[in-house]
């Protein structure tokens, strides 16, 4: 589903994407990890440890210095621009501090990639964020723009933006920060789209700085990342 295959994350950023990892003397440690389906994948490192920029790797947002990053199989940066923009429909992303649009509502920045991105008719869009909306519990904010939202009401829209096509892959970045354990939980929980007998129905792959407790028993892997090392916490 997600594979990570020899990436020098020591001090790898957003900031210094666009240049070699940058920090102490040395070859630094190339990170590897496959995520395979149904699986719950968590990565943790603080700020300096290019956990951050995992996300945008996978998406083929950014390039690493060496190394690659393949999503189902496809290494998306190598896709012409309308090509990458129709793979990550199969690919819910939900990037770091949310990234709503100022100058619209929750729901119209629910409705925007379902307009854009699938041939689905107008009605049918409007059901799905109906019962998107009521699934993520926002709909008596729905029509208030995220300035007037609280950080929580912002977190729930973001999650149902990345989820609106129904992904089968889904990419979080710090998902639950500034978020108590409950709601943190529960996002968990609609993220992963309920239960197979393989594991959850949706693959989901976290980044972070750290997890919350009451989280961990929810999670197949976690992996921690120090110093440009990747160390398995829980397997």
């Amino acid at each position: 589903m997600l594979s990570f295959e020899g990436v020098p994350l020591l001090r790898l950023s957003r900031d210094t994407l666009s240049r070699q990892p940058s920090g102490e003397r040395g070859t630094p440690a190339l990170f590897a990890l496959d995520v395979k389906a149904h699986e719950t994948v968590v990565v943790l490192g603080d700020e300096s440890s290019g956990v951050d920029a995992l996300g945008a790797l996978a998406m083929g947002l950014e390039l690493p210095p060496s190394g690659r990053a393949t999503l189902l199989g496809t290494e998306v940066r190598t896709l012409d621009r309308r090509g990458q923009l129709a793979f990550r429909r199969r690919v819910g992303y939900l990037p770091a501090g949310d990234c709503l649009l100022q100058n619209l509502s929750l729901r119209e920045n629910i409705l925007l990639p379902l307009h854009f991105g699938s041939d689905f008719r107008e009605r049918e869009i409007e059901g799905r964020v109906d019962v998107i909306l009521a699934q993520l519990r926002i709909v008596r904010v729905a029509d208030v723009r995220p300035a007037q939202a609280d950080q929580e009401e912002r977190r729930r829209a973001a999650m149902a933006r990345a989820l609106a096509f129904d992904p089968e892959l889904v990419i979080l970045e710090q998902p639950f920060d500034g978020l108590p354990d409950r709601v943190a939980a529960e996002l968990l929980e609609v993220a992963r789209g309920g239960e197979t007998e393989e594991g959850s129905r949706r693959t989901l792959f976290i980044t972070g700085q750290e997890l919350p407790t009451l989280l961990r028993s929810r999670v197949d892997r976690l992996v921690r990342v120090s110093k440009g090392h990747a160390e398995v916490v829980k397997a």
